[in-house]
């Protein structure tokens, strides 16, 4: 089955008992962008989860902008929610599915498997005329079990030891301009991991929804042997790893700390120009 869902499919399904909503929209500039826009109008049925609060831990000096969220309040969120073992989630956002991914990952690390992104997301929606609401939905309390899974974890250690393997493939997500060092609008440093090649996590998308499973094979026909993912915060590679899944690509790795992480560590080498 997809990880992806459309908006004529999730309107079709809106009823199910079973089904959880969850809008995630956000700006990496505004911390408060994504209530007011849950409060002007979401999906019928969706909770609201923030990234910074819901998706994130509080940064410290090293470990990333947008470090893993503790995962026993993580699992309560959802539990609070309404969202158990036996519920269906969609996820959406207005963000070509960048944040939608990050949760999308989160809901996977956490062992719960039943997650697809709103293809399009918030757009999407609207576009094909569905109904918005501004009511806010409760609901009990259920059972969820975390089940971790800390195989699609890379720790910064690991991606040091990793360096020059053959058997690696690292992918960075962030912009062409960011990769190559030009501009560094966030991070203490400018360029990228030495041997990382670049996929911006926006090329996965063609008009706002992700690319057929074909067209992203083909995109990401470097991704040979182990393959571990970065970007600036663990945030957009997210999308690159729901790309690569929808590819029939399984198995990779996200560094969560990412870029903010690694440039933060005076003894890490940086690469700029391409690498590739």
């Amino acid at each position: 089955m997809s990880n992806l869902i459309s908006a004529r499919e999730l309107g079709a399904r809106l009823s199910a008992p079973e089904l959880r909503v969850i809008d995630v929209r956000a700006s990496l500039t505004d911390p408060q962008a994504g209530r007011r826009l849950y409060g002007a109008g979401h999906l019928p049925g969706a909770v609201f989860l923030s990234l910074e609060d819901d998706l994130s831990g509080r940064a410290q000096e090293h470990g990333g902008r947008h470090p893993l969220p503790d995962m026993f309040t993580f699992a309560e969120t959802l539990r609070t929610h309404g969202v158990g073992d036996e519920s269906e989630v969609v996820v959406y956002d207005d963000s070509g599915g960048m944040i939608a991914a990050r949760l999308w990952w989160l809901l996977r690390y956490a062992g719960f498997g039943g997650a697809r992104v709103l293809d399009g997301g918030f757009s999407a929606w609207t576009e094909a005329g569905l109904a918005v609401t501004q009511a806010v939905p409760t609901f009990d309390p259920v059972p969820l079990t975390l089940r971790l899974r800390p195989g699609m974890v890379a720790s910064m250690a690991e991606v040091q030891a990793k360096l020059g393997d053959a058997g690696v493939t690292l992918i960075d997500a962030r912009s062409p301009e960011r990769y190559r060092g030009e501009v560094e609008p966030l991070d203490k440093k400018a360029g990228h991991i030495p041997g990382a090649i670049n996929k911006p996590f926006i090329e996965n998308l063609e008009h706002g929804h992700f690319k057929s499973p074909e067209a992203l094979s083909a995109r990401f026909a470097e991704a040979a042997g182990e393959v571990i993912l970065y970007c600036g915060s663990g945030v957009s590679a997210a999308h690159n790893a729901l790309a690569l899944e929808e590819a029939g690509i399984r198995g990779v790795k996200l560094y969560v700390g990412s870029w903010s992480d690694w440039s933060s560590h005076d003894e890490n080498p940086v690469a700029t120009g391409d690498d590739t």
